[in-house]
């Protein structure tokens, strides 16, 4: 009788450690699963942030592109010396067209009023010095 319940609580103890060897494994297989997971998701984040920069750079690009044909856009550049704005259509009709130039942290900083029958360029700096530039561009 002795013999036989050593033998079961030696199979029990056995069983037990068995047991707990595979739920360890297990538990370090889930844990290297997860962590591959979040690795993949965080490689997935930066690929999305990634393109997302590129579509907005060519988006600020074509931006710039469709600007640089209005007549008054060199001397706007010339006198907020040549930062990267973004610009922001807030008026264009017949008689003028009044722009915002928004930095990149989305604060406006000049808005320029451009008259269009006589090219009567005005240039202010909303943050400060107010108005900055005020005259007949060339007819080229």
């Amino acid at each position: 009788m002795y013999k036989m319940i050593i033998t079961l609580i030696a199979a029990a103890t056995m069983l037990t450690a068995c047991n707990s060897n595979g739920a360890e494994k297990n538990n370090n297989e889930v844990t290297e699963k997860n962590e591959q997971t979040e690795v993949e998701q965080e490689v997935r984040q930066e690929n999305e942030q990634s393109k997302e920069n590129v579509q907005n750079q060519s988006k600020e690009s074509v931006n710039h592109e469709e600007w640089t044909s209005l007549p008054e856009y060199n001397n706007i550049i010339e006198q907020i010396d040549n930062k990267d704005y973004n610009f922001q259509t807030v008026t264009d009709n017949e008689g003028k067209r009044v722009l915002l130039l928004i930095d990149s942290n989305g604060v406006e900083q000049y808005k320029t009023i451009f008259i269009k029958n006589t090219s009567r360029l005005k240039i202010i700096n909303i943050n400060g010095e107010g108005q900055i530039f005020n005259e007949i561009l060339d007819k080229r």
